[in-house]
C-alpha cells in the first residue's frame, strides 16, 4: 500500500509545485475556469490550493502526519470535483447535444473523483481503522464506474485520443485508442463485480503509468513551458497512485473477508505504517 500512497502523495506535491510556478490552476485537470473567465481572486485561490497540495501530498507520505495529509487531500480533491460541473451546461451549448459530449464532461469529473476516492480511503482507514460495508460498496462502485466512463470517453471520441498516441507505437493510434477504451471498461466492470478486482486495479495503474511514459512525458520535451504538459504528467501519476491505493484496499478487504467471513463491522486498515 505504501507504494501507492507515495506515488499519490509525491505526484500531488508535484502538481502543487507546478501551480505555484505558473501561478494558476492547471487548466486541463483543475478547470476552475469552467465557472467563468473572470473569477475574482482566482490567482490567490490557485496559490492557496498549490500550497495545500504540497502540504497534503508531503504529509500523506510521512507516518506521523499521514492522517492529516489524507484529510487535506480528500477535502481539496473533493472541491476540485466541482470545477468541471458547469460544462454539463456549457459544453452541449457549444458542441451540441451528443452523447460523446456529455461522456467527455463526465470523464473530466471522474478524473478528479478517483483522486478524491483514493484520498478518502486512506483518510478513513487511518481515522477509523476500517470502512463500513456501505462505504466500501460506494467506494468500489464509484471508482469502478469512473473507469468505465474513461473507457466510454475513449470509445466515443477516438478522434481526440488518436493524436495522443506516439506515431512510433506499432499497430497505430486507432488500435490503441480502442484497446485502452476497452481496458478501462473491463477494469471498471471487474472492480464493481469483485471478479479479479485487485488485478484489474493494479493493471489499471500500470496502464496509466505506461501511458504517462509513452504519451505524456514527450509533451514536456515538445512544450517545456506549457503548464498543461507538465500538469498532465503530474495528474496521471496521481491517478496511478490512486489506482494502486484502491488495489491494495481491495486486497486487504478480500483478506479480511476470508479471515472473518461473518464480520459485519468493517475491514482491515488500508494503510499500515
Amino acid at each position: 500500500m505504501r507504494l501507492g500512497v507515495y506515488v499519490f502523495g509525491l505526484a500531488s506535491v508535484a502538481a502543487g509545485i507546478l501551480d505555484l510556478i505558473w501561478g494558476e490552476f492547471e487548466p486541463a485537470h483543475q478547470p476552475l475556469q469552467a465557472w467563468g473567465d473572470h473569477i475574482p481572486g482566482i490567482t490567490i485561490f490557485a496559490y492557496i490550493a498549490a500550497v495545500w497540495l504540497i502540504a497534503g501530498g508531503a504529509a500523506i507520505t510521512w507516518r506521523r502526519s499521514a492522517r492529516f495529509g489524507a484529510a487535506a487531500l480528500t477535502i481539496l480533491y473533493g472541491i476540485f470535483v466541482a470545477f468541471p460541473l458547469p460544462r454539463f451546461y456549457t459544453a452541449p451549448h457549444f458542441l451540441g447535444n451528443r452523447a460523446a459530449v456529455y461522456i467527455g464532461v463526465l470523464g473530466s469529473v471522474c478524473q478528479l473523483l478517483i483522486l478524491f476516492v483514493a484520498a478518502a480511503i486512506v483518510w478513513e482507514s487511518l481515522a477509523r481503522g476500517s470502512l463500513s460495508p456501505r462505504a466500501a460498496r460506494v467506494t468500489r462502485w464509484t471508482f469502478g464506474l469512473c473507469s468505465i466512463v474513461f473507457g466510454l470517453a475513449h470509445l466515443t471520441a477516438i478522434e481526440t485520443v488518436v493524436p495522443m498516441i506516439p506515431t512510433w507505437v506499432p499497430l497505430g493510434g486507432v488500435f490503441w485508442a480502442v484497446f485502452t477504451g476497452i481496458a478501462f471498461v473491463l477494469a471498471g466492470a471487474a472492480i464493481i463485480s469483485g471478479v479479479m478486482d485487485v488485478l484489474a486495479a493494479r493493471l489499471l495503474g500500470l496502464m496509466l503509468l505506461v501511458f504517462s511514459a509513452c504519451a505524456l512525458a514527450p509533451l514536456i520535451v515538445a512544450a517545456p513551458r506549457d503548464h498543461v504538459a507538465w500538469g498532465a504528467n503530474a495528474y496521471d501519476l496521481t491517478a496511478v497512485g490512486a489506482a494502486w491505493i484502491v488495489a491494495d484496499w481491495l486486497a486487504t478487504r478480500r483478506q479480511r473477508v476470508r479471515t472473518f467471513p461473518t464480520d459485519e463491522v468493517g475491514f482491515e486498515p488500508t494503510v499500515r505504517y
